[in-house]
């Protein structure tokens, strides 16, 4: 992924902002959505586009348009700042390969050291038994 084109692909769109702020919402189109065109994208291969399309298939609309907005703060300059490091952590983080778990068999000093520690365990509870009377 390179991430200089990537930023030089993203489409921005302003609106007005929902929320706190009294006149100053009405006035100003702080809300900032973010569009990245998956498809036509130099930024990525083949192989993540589709690694892309396939998890974040309930982020991405039918012309394969991811989007994401922020509406935090007042700036329209500091929540694009906010949106673009956003869609970049999240593409960031969907294209980490998860690693492959391997079954492994636990050594015979770990089974023995289990045993052991049930068998201590169990007779300090049979010692806070109280003792039977005939």
């Amino acid at each position: 992924m390179d991430l200089q084109t990537l930023i030089s692909e993203l489409s921005f769109k302003a609106s007005k902002s929902s929320g706190a702020g009294g006149q100053h919402v009405n006035k100003v189109s702080s809300r900032i959505e973010v569009l990245f065109n998956i498809n036509n994208s130099e930024a990525l291969n083949l192989r993540e586009k589709e690694i892309i399309l396939l998890k974040l298939k309930n982020r991405i609309n039918k012309e394969q348009i991811l989007s994401l907005s922020c509406e935090e703060t007042r700036s329209q300059h500091r929540n694009k700042d906010l949106v673009t490091e956003r869609l970049i952590t999240l593409l960031k983080a969907n294209l980490i390969r998860p690693k492959i778990r391997r079954a492994t068999k636990p050594t015979k000093a770990s089974v023995k050291r289990k045993t052991e520690n049930k068998k201590r365990q169990s007779s300090i509870k049979n010692l806070r038994k109280p003792p039977k009377s005939d």
